[in-house]
């Protein structure tokens, strides 16, 4: 079965660094589009990345151009989040998404890990 785990969160100062990982199993990794969504408390969940299957192309939210940096590593299964620059307003639990063809397009979720931001 599809399988998408997260890790690399925790609480990091404002302007520190993390990087998050996501592996996948279950399904063929490489044709799949990958991307990263963040829900703070309160909010409504946003996309924050969005890399395409060959890592040829990525796309990223306005709140985090410049900042944050999406790849992956076919050979591994793996997509990364790198975050740089973070601000408080950062915090929120991160998921992976996995857009999967079979038949049709169907999303899966990691559970998310959970980043803070604070001083």
């Amino acid at each position: 079965q599809v399988q998408l785990v997260e890790s690399g969160g925790g609480l990091v100062q404002p302007g520190g660094s993390l990087r998050l990982s996501c592996a996948a199993s279950g399904f063929t990794f490489s044709n799949s589009p990958m991307r990263w969504y963040r829900q703070a408390p309160g909010k409504e969940r946003e996309l924050v990345a969005t890399i395409t299957s060959a890592g040829e192309t990525t796309y990223y939210s306005d709140s985090v151009k410049g900042r944050f940096t999406i790849s992956r590593d076919n050979a591994k299964n793996t997509v990364y989040l790198q975050m740089n620059s973070l601000k408080p307003e950062d915090t929120a639990v991160y998921s992976c998404n996995a857009q999967i063809f079979t038949g049709r397009w169907t999303y899966y979720w990691g559970q998310g890990t959970q980043v803070t931001v604070s001083s």
